[in-house]
């Protein structure tokens, strides 16, 4: 209950969600994903502007692509964006060590066979109930909101 309150005041302040997000596609798994309108790298950057424009701090981008290549392994663009609020990860992990896992929160960019770019991300309702976290405080909804409004921003529409 602590985390969700935390989630909500930290989401709150630091991003405003677009009234023209689109619906939150159906989780897989736990695993949300969104199609882009745009290439690989234009996602990428787009990505990263509206986070910035969020107030949201970045931390980093992995390559996973470029790591696979390091280690003589082909593969399709893939780059995993880390982003978040170090104050509601301190707070998150306090009360969850566990929860850790899931923060700072992930974003996943990449491109399938057919080449069509996607967004991934885990469903905070999925990260609630595994980690035993009511799921049903609104600051989940306001958690869900701000990464759906964050990958509204490349959606294919």
């Amino acid at each position: 209950l602590a985390l969700a309150a935390c989630l909500a005041m930290a989401f709150a302040a630091a991003a405003t969600v677009r009234a023209d997000a689109p619906k939150r596609p159906a989780s897989e798994g736990g695993v949300v994903r969104v199609a882009s309108a745009y290439g690989f790298a234009e996602t990428v950057e787009r990505l990263k502007a509206d986070v910035a424009a969020k107030g949201i701090r970045f931390f980093m981008a992995v390559d996973q692509a470029a790591l696979a290549g390091d280690a003589g392994i082909s593969a399709r663009p893939s780059t995993l964006l880390e982003f978040g609020n170090p104050a509601l990860g301190a707070r998150f992990i306090l009360a969850k060590p566990q929860a850790g896992l899931d923060w700072p929160v992930r974003l996943l960019v990449y491109q399938d066979e057919a080449g069509r770019v996607w967004t991934a991300y885990s469903d905070f309702g999925y990260i609630a109930r595994r980690h035993r976290i009511d799921a049903s405080d609104p600051a989940f909804r306001t958690a869900t909101g701000v990464i759906a409004s964050i990958t509204a921003s490349v959606a294919a529409r």
